[in-house]
């Protein structure tokens, strides 16, 4: 079974949390799409829901679908979030950022009650750090703040090897006009300690560590899919 199965797999599984009535946040990228186009079925059919997009690339898909959208000031209490992952752990912590959406996609999941990720099973790792980290900055003295976040991961005993994003010969930018820098550093044992120290730095608007906000995972994997539940 290819990636491409078995992350549409999982999304027709998380496809099963959803119900009438509900504020849903829509996540970004390859995979999110396929939960994307899923929910378009359903909403053809009359399923009455409402949706927060994260990236102007998920709005205009939604857009193009005729899947109903809302905003956070609309509706700052969403019920539900369906997003991808680059990585989770068993813990459910989440690496993301990949597609260059991360702020957005964690302001919207932490607005929700619950947050499911779908992903194909090369996603799971047992420590996060094999996809490099995200970081989103301001792109006013990017240098200062690259700096700044050296310094914060070898307080933490941390060797990154920080990459500027680019994209077709040109610094990326988000939506939201920002920049993002790539942050090798090889396993995260604490993912927790390390995004509340980077967030400290100035210029830092956030990362792509997700801990604590992730209830539940379905994976793809070539015998069906599997369901990972956040301990309480």
């Amino acid at each position: 079974m290819t990636a491409e199965r078995m992350k549409k797999a999982a999304a027709l599984e998380a496809l099963k949390l959803v119900k009438p009535g509900m504020k849903l946040g829509l996540g970004t990228g390859s995979t999110a799409n396929f939960f994307i186009e899923a929910l378009a079925a359903k909403v053809k059919k009359g399923l009455d829901v409402k949706c927060v997009p994260t990236s102007k690339a998920t709005k205009d898909l939604a857009d193009k679908l005729g899947i109903p959208l809302t905003t956070l000031d609309a509706h700052p209490h969403l019920d539900l979030t369906i997003d991808g992952t680059d990585e989770f752990d068993p813990e459910l912590n989440l690496i993301k950022g990949g597609g260059g959406a991360l702020l957005l996609e964690k302001i919207v999941a932490s607005s929700s009650a619950h947050m499911a990720v779908i992903a194909d099973e090369s996603k799971k790792v047992k420590t996060l750090g094999k996809f490099p980290l995200p970081v989103e900055v301001v792109p006013f003295g990017i240098k200062a703040t690259a700096w700044k976040i050296e310094r914060a991961f070898k307080f933490l005993k941390m060797e990154a090897k920080m990459t500027l994003r680019v994209r077709d010969g040109k610094p990326f930018r988000t939506d939201g006009g920002h920049a993002i820098i790539d942050c090798a550093v090889g396993e995260i044992k604490e993912p927790q300690r390390l995004d509340k120290l980077l967030n400290t730095i100035p210029g830092v608007l956030d990362t792509g560590l997700f801990t604590g906000i992730c209830g539940i995972v379905f994976m793809g994997t070539p015998k069906g899919v599997k369901e990972f539940k956040r301990k309480a």
